[in-house]
């Protein structure tokens, strides 16, 4: 056996006739004697990158400001919450010291009552004295 392949048979179609157009020159290009297709250069567009560069820059300093805003409000913010933090302590060791001064007051108020010559009391008596004024008042009417 041979290690060459024989070549395999390529099954031919017609060959269609080939409509070919004339090319001709634009106006700008430069044709070259004695060839068929004349090289062309493209016109020049006149493309700027200056709004992309704008657009691109605009939304980086809208970022920027939006960046800038949000950390103004969030330390605003923090300083007002650590201001009511120390009114909310401030206000509680108000709170705690009145408590104490009133137990303070409250544990001499019997000797205090003491000296002055007061005794404590047997019972205890209230009087009505809504019902009996309402007695004593006569009515309009009569």
């Amino acid at each position: 056996m041979s290690a060459l392949r024989a070549p395999a048979a390529v099954p031919s179609r017609p060959v269609a006739p080939s409509r070919r157009t004339r090319l001709t020159a634009l106006p700008g290009g430069r044709a070259e004697r004695g060839r068929r297709f004349a090289a062309v250069r493209a016109p020049l567009q006149a493309r700027s990158g200056v709004p992309f560069l704008v657009m691109c820059g605009s939304v980086l300093a809208a970022a920027l400001l939006a960046v800038l805003v949000l950390n103004t409000t969030m330390a605003r913010g923090s300083y007002e919450m650590t201001r009511l933090q120390s009114d909310g302590v401030r206000a509680a060791q108000d709170v705690e010291s009145t408590q104490e001064s009133l137990r303070a007051a409250e544990a001499s108020l019997e000797q205090r009552a003491t000296r002055l010559g007061m005794v404590p009391s047997e019972g205890a008596a209230f009087l009505d004295v809504t019902a009996a004024a309402a007695a004593a008042v006569p009515e309009a009417g009569q």
